[in-house]
C-alpha cells in the first residue's frame, strides 16, 4: 500500500479539487488527512487505486509525492499505538504520517509511513 501526498496551495477549495479529481475517476479514499502550514497545504492519502490516483493527480497538475506505508491490525483499546509508536522509536525509525483507518473485526486498522519500511519491519518483529 502507498501514501500519496499533494502538496498545494493553502486555499479555500484546495482539498474540493483533489476530492473531486479522484471521485471522478472513480477513486475511493480510504484515508485522508489534510492540513494548512502557511501558503501550503499538504493532503496526505491511501486510495484503493494509487496508480489511478496518481495518474490522475498529475494530469490535473498538483504536485505530489509517493511513499510506501505499513498496515497492521492492533487491538481496539488504549496504548496499542502507543506501543507500536515507543517500539519504533527506540529502534530510531522515524515515522512520517499515521492513520488509523478503520475497525476490522473489532480491531482497528493502523497505516503508518516510516521512513524505512525495511527498518520499520525490522523493529516491529522484535
Amino acid at each position: 500500500m502507498r501514501e500519496i501526498t499533494v502538496i498545494t496551495e493553502n486555499r479555500v477549495g484546495a482539498l474540493a479539487d483533489v476530492c473531486e479529481a479522484l471521485g471522478g475517476v472513480g477513486v475511493n479514499i480510504k484515508a485522508i488527512s489534510a492540513q494548512g502550514v502557511g501558503e501550503t497545504g499538504i493532503i496526505r492519502l491511501i486510495t484503493e487505486d494509487e496508480t489511478s490516483a496518481r495518474n490522475i493527480l498529475e494530469r490535473s497538475g498538483f504536485r505530489i509525492m509517493v511513499g510506501d506505508v505499513v498496515t497492521m491490525r492492533l487491538r481496539d483499546r488504549p496504548g496499542e499505538l502507543a506501543k507500536v509508536a515507543r517500539k519504533l522509536a527506540v529502534s530510531g525509525v522515524d515515522i512520517e504520517s499515521v492513520y488509523i483507518m478503520g475497525k476490522v473485526n473489532g480491531d482497528i486498522e493502523v497505516a503508518l509511513r516510516p521512513k524505512s519500511v525495511k527498518d520499520a519491519l525490522a523493529a516491529l518483529k522484535k
